[in-house]
């Protein structure tokens, strides 16, 4: 939801990809590994990313980044803003783990993540299934969503 993330250990390779620069992405292999793990396995990690137009650099960094995720088993996909906002879609960042277990996210102004919230009113969680399936009706895979 947000247009930038200040997550310390993305940094340096926001600061590479910017510059054009190659990049290793070493950070980035323990989720990958457990994501294809848990693929094979036969669990479904996905996301919607909701993203301005135009994307900010952040949002662009994150979309290349996204093609090795998708490699790896998670489903990531994509909606603007404005078709989130035109879906009543919270403004908030969330996850939901089996449908049943729902945790808020939570940052600072600057974008830096401050902590989680684990949500148990089952009101609340079916509201968010609901938004998360509106949601990924709407988005477009990553390969099909344009960066532009």
């Amino acid at each position: 939801m947000r247009d930038r993330y200040n997550a310390p250990y993305e940094l340096e390779s926001l600061r590479r990809f910017l510059a054009g620069a190659p990049d290793e992405l070493a950070w980035m292999d323990t989720w990958l590994d457990m994501v294809r793990e848990a693929a094979a396995a036969g669990r479904r990690f996905a996301r919607v990313r909701v993203v301005s137009r135009p994307m900010t650099d952040y949002q662009r960094f994150s979309h290349v980044l996204a093609k090795r995720n998708n490699a790896a088993g998670e489903d990531i996909r994509y909606l603007t803003r404005d078709q989130a906002e035109a879906l009543s879609l919270p403004n908030h960042d969330y996850w939901l783990f089996d449908s049943c277990k729902l945790v808020i996210m939570h940052f600072a102004e600057d974008n830096r993540f401050e902590g989680a919230e684990i949500i148990e009113d089952p009101t609340v969680i079916v509201q968010h299934n609901y938004w998360r399936d509106v949601a990924w009706h709407h988005a477009a895979r990553r390969d099909d969503f344009a960066t532009d």
